[in-house]
């Protein structure tokens, strides 16, 4: 019964991951490797057949690619000549733009971004787009990141 109720968690958990890694605020990687720790323990119980060695590369994946999301936006950012003004307008118009519907998250995002380097940080027009685009760049490489590994430890799952 026990390793069935940890089956059924790691589905929870991974599918709660792939929307953790584009959802802001929830940590997609690590809710996805808890699923996978899930099915490691029911395992233990007679379950999959998942290894130590699998789980801890898996880990360090997930800690990896938790770090990058912080860094590599930033990075991206920080390259088109965007500020974290321009990081916080794109992250709030992909909040707004979830309300819209899943693809509206793109569109809103790079708006955000835009409005946030153009009344935030005062730049012309031309600028802001430029700054506004790196930002945007910066978050679908974070976000494609996070999904890429959330994606496949729901694939492992299976």
């Amino acid at each position: 019964m026990w390793s069935t109720v940890l089956i059924v968690l790691a589905f929870i958990l991974c599918v709660l991951g792939i929307i953790g890694s584009i959802v802001p605020g929830m940590p997609g990687p690590p809710l996805s490797w808890v699923g996978l720790l899930c099915i490691y323990l029911s395992h233990r119980m007679g379950g999959s057949d998942m290894t130590m060695t699998f789980l801890l590369i898996w880990l360090g994946i997930t800690i990896i690619v938790t770090i990058l999301d912080y860094i590599v936006p930033a990075k991206v950012t920080k390259l088109a000549g965007g500020s974290k003004a321009g990081s916080r307008g794109a992250m709030i118009g992909m909040i707004i733009g979830i309300f819209f519907t899943p693809l509206g998250m793109i569109p809103c995002s790079l708006i955000g971004a835009f409005l946030a380097e153009m009344f935030q940080e005062n730049k012309p027009a031309g600028d802001a787009l430029k700054s506004a685009l790196g930002c945007f760049l910066g978050f679908l490489i974070g976000t494609g990141m996070k999904l890429l590994a959330s994606g496949m430890m729901m694939y492992y799952l299976f």
